[in-house]
């Protein structure tokens, strides 16, 4: 098993994270987005819209978007519960990580720490912040009442927000406002097999 990605990208951390949490054996190549090594023949024969990261399995078969990769890792374990309403409520998390929270938060972040803020996407930066905090804010009234997402237990829908919440302030985001997400990200970090971001992925 393969993982082509970029660690520093919470997409792809993701991934990293919960093999990590299922000790899952597996091969990490890096991918360098701004060298380009996402658009080579070989990179888009695995995933045609150049996008990492993308999970190779042993038999060849390839499956890319973050989400749909962590759920397919973590089926049959506590971290994707099977009851019906259940499942759907991590879906629906997870739709909201990548439809409501991702485009703020992770573009922002992109935007000072990748790219150290060039002058000519500086009002883009500032453009993210209020749908950030909106969406931090929704976090915030789960977390306050609850220490996971779903069914107070730890779950692939945790995953996917944990991985661009916990370097939000990377993108302006003070976490300081935001006490119960702050409680949320040490409990997570404070799980056995936690992986930290940016580490050596190998």
């Amino acid at each position: 098993m393969k993982v082509y990605g970029d660690i520093r990208s919470g997409n792809c951390y993701k991934i990293k994270l919960i093999m990590s949490l299922l000790d899952i054996q597996h091969e990490w190549i890096d991918i360098n987005i701004l060298k380009g090594d996402n658009l080579s023949d070989a990179f888009k024969a695995k995933n045609p819209s150049g996008k990492i990261p993308v999970l190779e399995l042993d038999d060849g078969r390839c499956l890319s978007e973050s989400n749909a990769i962590i759920n397919y890792l973590a089926a049959g374990s506590v971290y994707y519960p099977t009851e019906r309403f259940l499942h759907a409520e991590v879906l629906q998390w997870q739709f909201f990580e990548q439809y409501s929270h991702e485009p703020y938060i992770a573009v922002a972040r992109f935007i000072a720490k990748y790219l150290g803020m060039p002058e000519e996407r500086r009002d883009e930066f500032l453009s993210k912040q209020e749908g950030g905090h909106k969406a931090l804010s929704l976090m915030e009234q789960k977390l306050g009442n609850n220490d996971y997402l779903v069914n107070n237990q730890l779950t692939t829908a945790d995953i996917a927000l944990f991985a661009y919440t916990h370097v939000a302030d990377d993108g302006g985001f003070d976490l300081n406002q935001y006490p119960a997400i702050q409680r949320w990200i040490e409990r997570i970090e404070s799980q056995p097999k936690f992986y930290p971001m940016g580490s050596d992925p190998n």
